[in-house]
């Protein structure tokens, strides 16, 4: 039997950086002991230390940031801290064994290790900014940094619970629910950037209609938008089959990824209608609803989206035709 791997990170308050990294090596290895503690010996002992012990050596488990002359830093210059320095070593494994284990999908190195620099841009950097000082992700109390360090016992906690064991057995199940909540927005994480990669093929060859101004996907929930806003240039709708719910939707389609402005947008006589008032500016029976800001409309049946389509098509050509 395989001994358990022992990973040691400081005691006392914690942070999302070495929440995080630990999170990650729990993925890897799984079972394995976390021991919060200073203590130089037990730190020394460890398979791994996390954001303690003054070592940044990756191949012997050290992983801390704090020693002085550490200059760690991403090619961006966004500094390391424990949660960018594990994922650095182990982000492309942990990817790969969430993928499989939550997509069934085995990924290629390649594959896993780009998906592994995705989430380090849009998440674990993040945390290593707000754990040196430079930065938040979200303002005020929302940030995950910030909502993981809420998990930390407060002072009330303190003076209610004084020292012990049983208040070293509470910071650590409060840790471990910091990193239970990390490690969702891991899955979460993989499980977007898996399905969206998937995705991409069966969008690239889903069925143009109306000379290629229309698409259509057979399923409401394939993340669409930024091929067909760099690949497709012509499609202005894109109507799906929502599965879950049985009904046809139609989209606009963004222009960019910062902003709600389309291509084209829905008919203005169709803002904020639903079922009979849509349907009698329509002449869809089973049209059901236009949002107001006219992104987006929804019918029952394929040959009722299919009719407002080719309605939105003639309202750009009419509003194209008088410019």
């Amino acid at each position: 039997m395989v001994a358990a791997k022992v990973v040691a990170t400081h005691s006392g308050k914690f942070h999302a950086d070495d929440a995080w990294a630990v999170a990650v090596l729990d993925i890897l290895y799984p079972g394995c002991e976390i021991v919060r503690t200073r203590d130089p010996a037990t730190i020394e002992a460890a398979d791994f230390a996390i954001d303690v012990g003054g070592i940044w050596d990756p191949a012997s488990g050290r992983f801390d940031h704090h020693q002085k002359g550490f200059s760690g830093a991403r090619q961006t210059g966004v500094p390391y801290a424990s949660a960018g320095l594990v994922w650095r070593e182990f982000g492309a494994r942990c990817v790969a064994a969430l993928a499989l284990a939550h997509t069934g999908h085995q990924l290629s190195e390649d594959s896993a290790q780009q998906l592994a620099y995705a989430i380090d841009a849009d998440i674990v950097q993040y945390l290593d900014l707000s754990d040196v000082g430079a930065a938040k992700n979200a303002p005020g109390g929302y940030g995950l940094s910030a909502v993981v360090s809420g998990f930390n016992p407060n002072w009330l906690d303190e003076q209610r619970m004084g020292y012990g064991e049983a208040t070293e057995a509470h910071r650590l199940a409060q840790f471990r629910k910091a990193m239970a909540l990390l490690a969702d927005i891991m899955v979460n994480s993989v499980r977007y950037r898996v399905g969206a990669m998937l995705a991409l093929e069966q969008v690239r060859g889903a069925e143009l209609l109306e000379d290629g101004r229309v698409l259509f996907l057979k399923n409401a929930a394939l993340p669409w938008t930024a091929v067909v806003r760099k690949e497709m240039p012509k499609v202005l709708f894109v109507i799906s089959h929502s599965i879950g719910e049985q009904r046809y939707l139609i989209h606009t389609v963004p222009v960019s990824a910062e902003t709600f402005d389309a291509r084209a947008d829905l008919p203005e006589l169709w803002a904020g209608l639903r079922d009979s008032d849509l349907a009698a500016v329509t002449g869809v029976p089973d049209a059901t609803f236009c949002h107001n800001g006219r992104f987006i409309a929804a019918a029952k049946s394929y040959e009722g989206i299919r009719v407002l389509a080719q309605q939105a098509l003639r309202a750009v050509e009419e509003a194209a035709a008088l410019e």
